[in-house]
């Protein structure tokens, strides 16, 4: 009901003021309007004051016919300095304000009056009418900019208002009706602003401007396990979003066919010195579209506490985000910037403040993020996001500090550059603790068959991400020796002499994973066992710098020397596993001709040798040599060291046996032995007699 009456009250006032084209006119329609409801009386005091009087405008000829300016009254007190003026908040006229103040135009002296021009007047009145039938008050639920001939009628009568409140000559009557009526037209102006922004802010992953997320691609982000030796930690890579490129397209937040509007009533409102309640208009629409901006891209708001609290998993997709995020903020804050400037084009100070204003929160909670994960605990499977992060606001940093100044300048300034440094500084954390991991981890059950360990492959994997930001890790690592102080031995300094910042890295974190197999392979009781461990984690070493940038970083001169030290160890293979079988086969301790006693030297001779050969087929078939390469190479020594002895053993010794006492001491022919060899290091259960094993298995 309260709802009710006051819409008729409004109604009512909004009539007076519109049809009113002289006192008496007002007066004669709030006779009509206190009969039907005396509420009306409340309302408009002055009128209906008069229409009480009634008979006793004859005790004032001098004013009972005067004819008075239209709608309404006005205030007889000329305002001694107007209150737009400057950065402070301006009071705003109520519809009961405006009716006091015009009430008392009935006290001007007609010479006051004779002040204004025709032109000037008619000006005023049409200016007043469309106000009060825009007023916000009365008229909200439709947008003046809807209708542009509509619009710019009434951005044309607010010109009027500006220039007759501001003409000293003008009547002061005159002046303060302007004066009145250009504080009604500034609210309505200021929600037509406000609803202008919101309309047009969108969504920047909806947008009908596309947002390029080109250079999508895999990269893997090995870390040491808790547990090694588990089967699923095979080469451990896993999908995850390189940085954007450089091409990301900018959605508009701000609508180009808003803009034009959205300039005009910013030129009023400057001109009308509404300059606190503009800014405040921009700031608060903008902020939150902007804060929207940064939620539709996957950053939310979080404290240092709350980031350092999330799982991994989460935290990695979030650290991604920022990524993209950051990239594409930065072409949104260009764009907001330029929107800006075009907007509050005839205020130098409007658009720096206003600017500031709305970006600095969405700006610094881009920042806070990078910082809480800067400062968070290091660990080994960060280290990529970090430097993605770093590099993405490297990337940004000039143009960041660009987009503000004065104040906002020096303060942005610090917080990124503070933040970038701690990102560098997690960088270089992070690839120490990583370092650490590999000298620490101390698995203490071998691998059965001396294949590569995980170790090894999570290691190589991550050093050879680390070539991929080269650029960035070289600048990094060059001031301090971010990556651990002991380089290893004498040749190990010796090899990283020459090398960039990040190939000492790498050399040194290689030197740490070679001297943790070392310690491993002593776990292994076969010393035959040890070597071809060794050989399987060192080529395994070799083929992934050689296959990418780290043979670039370490150069060729490491990749020989680990060969090099690949065919040691093939040789201490070759002599633990056969040097006992082929002594089997020399010919001392036996005498000259076929006698009795040579035969039996002979039986005992391929005796031994078979069961020597029969429990290295039966334990080295299950080996495996993962390099295919490598593996025929060892087959090859062996046949040239083993093979070539026995068939000149075999040779030699053959004719002393005849008929079936040749078959049961002789168990294998020379092509037997061939074939048996072939089985070596394919990891499969191998039979002693049969040639054929890996089929049989």
């Amino acid at each position: 009901m309260a709802a009710a009456d006051e819409k008729v009250r409004l109604t009512a006032q909004h009539i007076v003021r519109t049809l009113a084209t002289s006192k008496n006119a007002a007066d004669d329609m709030m006779r009509i309007l206190s009969g039907f409801d005396d509420r009306f009386n409340d309302l408009f005091p002055s009128s209906a004051a008069s229409a009480s009087r009634g008979a006793t405008e004859d005790d004032h000829p001098a004013t009972s016919g005067e004819e008075t300016p239209a709608i309404g009254g006005d205030p007889t007190q000329e305002q001694s300095g107007s209150p737009l003026k400057g950065y402070q908040q301006s009071p705003r006229a109520t519809v009961h304000e405006v009716n006091d103040q015009r009430e008392a135009s009935s006290e001007i002296s007609a010479k006051e009056r004779d002040g204004i021009s025709e032109d000037d007047s008619v000006k005023l009145e049409m200016a007043e009418k469309l106000v009060l039938m825009w007023d916000s008050s009365v008229n909200s639920s439709s947008s003046l900019f809807e209708a542009p001939e509509e619009a710019k009628q009434y951005l044309s009568g607010i010109d009027d208002l500006i220039t007759l409140s501001s003409e000293p000559s003008l009547p002061t009557l005159y002046r303060v009706r302007a004066e009145s009526s250009l504080q009604l037209a500034m609210s309505r102006l200021e929600d037509e602003f406000r609803n202008l922004l919101s309309q047009s802010s969108t969504d920047p992953l909806t947008s009908h401007h596309s947002v390029s997320l080109r250079r999508m691609a895999t990269d893997p982000t090995p870390v040491i396990p808790d547990n090694p030796e588990s089967p699923h930690v095979d080469e451990l890579e896993h999908s995850l979003s390189l940085p954007l490129s450089s091409d990301v397209i900018v959605p508009y937040l701000v609508s180009p066919d808003t803009i034009g509007d959205l300039k005009q009533i910013a030129l009023r409102m400057i001109a009308s010195c509404y300059e606190p309640e503009l800014c405040q208009a921009y700031s608060d629409t903008r902020r939150e579209a902007l804060t929207d901006c940064l939620g539709s891209l996957g950053v939310d708001k979080m404290s240092i506490e709350e980031v350092q609290k999330i799982d991994w998993p989460t935290l990695d997709s979030k650290m991604k985000k920022w990524i993209q995020a950051l990239k594409i903020m930065h072409g949104v804050l260009l764009e907001e910037k330029r929107v800006c400037e075009t907007i509050f084009e005839s205020s130098n100070c409007l658009k720096d403040e206003c600017f500031a204003e709305a970006a600095k929160g969405c700006v610094l909670q881009l920042l806070n993020f990078g910082d809480a994960v800067a400062i968070g605990k290091r660990t080994s499977e960060k280290l990529f996001r970090i430097v993605g992060m770093y590099e993405a606001l490297s990337d940004v940093l000039p143009d960041l500090e660009s987009l503000f100044s004065g104040h906002a300048q020096v303060f942005v300034r610090e917080e990124a550059e503070g933040i970038f440094s701690r990102l560098g500084d997690a960088v270089k954390g992070t690839i120490l603790e990583f370092g650490n991991l590999i000298r620490g981890e101390m698995s203490r059950k071998p691998l059965q068959y001396g294949e590569i360990h995980p170790l090894t492959r999570y290691v190589m994997n991550y050093i050879g991400l680390l070539a991929d930001y080269s650029s960035t890790l070289n600048t990094l690592l060059a001031d301090e020796d971010a990556y651990g102080s002991d380089k290893g031995t004498g040749a190990g300094m010796a090899e990283g002499a020459n090398l960039t910042p990040l190939g000492n890295c790498m050399l040194t974190l290689i030197t740490y994973l070679e001297t943790n197999l070392d310690e491993k392979k002593r776990l292994y009781e076969d010393e035959a066992l040890q070597h071809i461990f060794i050989m399987n984690n060192l080529l395994y070493i070799v083929q992934k710098v050689k296959d990418s940038e780290m043979k670039t970083l370490l150069g060729d001169n490491w990749v020989r020397k680990r060969r090099g030290l690949i065919r040691q160890h093939s040789t201490g293979y070759l002599r633990a596993s056969w040097t006992r079988v082929l002594s089997f086969l020399r010919d001392d301790g036996l005498g000259g001709g076929s006698g009795f006693s040579n035969r039996n030297a002979l039986k005992e001779k391929f005796k031994n040798f078979n069961n020597a050969f029969d429990e290295i087929y039966r334990v080295q078939t299950n080996w495996r040599v993962s390099d295919p390469q490598l593996r025929e190479e060892l087959k090859i020594s062996i046949s040239e060291k083993a093979v070539q002895a026995y068939r000149a053993f075999y040779g030699r010794s053959r004719g002393q046996f005849e008929g079936r006492s040749a078959a049961r001491y002789i168990k294998y022919a020379p092509e037997d032995l061939e074939n048996h060899v072939a089985d070596l290091f394919e990891g499969f259960q191998g039979v002693p007699g049969n040639p054929r094993g890996r089929e049989a298995s």
